[in-house]
């Protein structure tokens, strides 16, 4: 299965700090959701765990999906996507902004959540802009709103990067 993993500088797992080979395959005792496992995501799951770097990533063995992630018991690095820009992140965070703004600027709640989109654009905190783009969709129009609006995202992540 081919999935996407964001890791940080160095090519370090943001959460366990694993140094990750490249192209080598990497094996997991167990595949446990959130305690063992090689875990990634699909490019529906992108807007979730926003990082520094993306990164393609073949899983094998067993795999398991979850609503938000994906588990498997080997992976390997095949390659960066050096898409992944700080420039690709402006725009999508630009892309959150305009929408956000054109549909809840002025509603008081969500119009909260434009401030906050400015803020995160403007400390590079990508994943959180994101948040609060989709809570300003659920303040307004309740939880199935944030779910169209994440997958509003992950389609435009998607689209942009050519990811199936």
């Amino acid at each position: 299965m081919i999935a996407y993993k964001f890791l940080r500088d160095g090519d370090v797992a943001p959460f366990t700090g694993f140094a990750w080979p490249v192209g080598e395959w990497v094996e997991a005792e167990t595949v446990d959701l959130c305690r063992g496992g090689i875990h990634a995501c699909r490019p529906r799951d992108l807007p979730f765990w926003i990082g520094r770097h993306l990164w393609e990533i073949e899983l094998a063995g067993e795999i398991v999906e979850r609503e938000r992630k994906v588990v498997a018991q080997r992976g390997r690095l095949l390659r960066r996507l050096d898409e992944w820009t700080p420039e690709f992140l402006d725009e999508f965070v630009d892309d959150l902004l305009r929408r956000t703004r054109r549909r809840f600027g002025a509603v008081a709640v969500a119009g909260g959540y434009v401030a906050d989109i400015q803020r995160f654009r403007a400390q590079r905190r990508v994943g959180l802009a994101a948040l609060a783009a989709a809570r300003a969709a659920e303040s307004n129009a309740g939880p199935r709103a944030y779910d169209e609006e994440r997958a509003r995202q992950a389609h435009w992540l998607a689209d942009r990067l050519g990811l199936s």
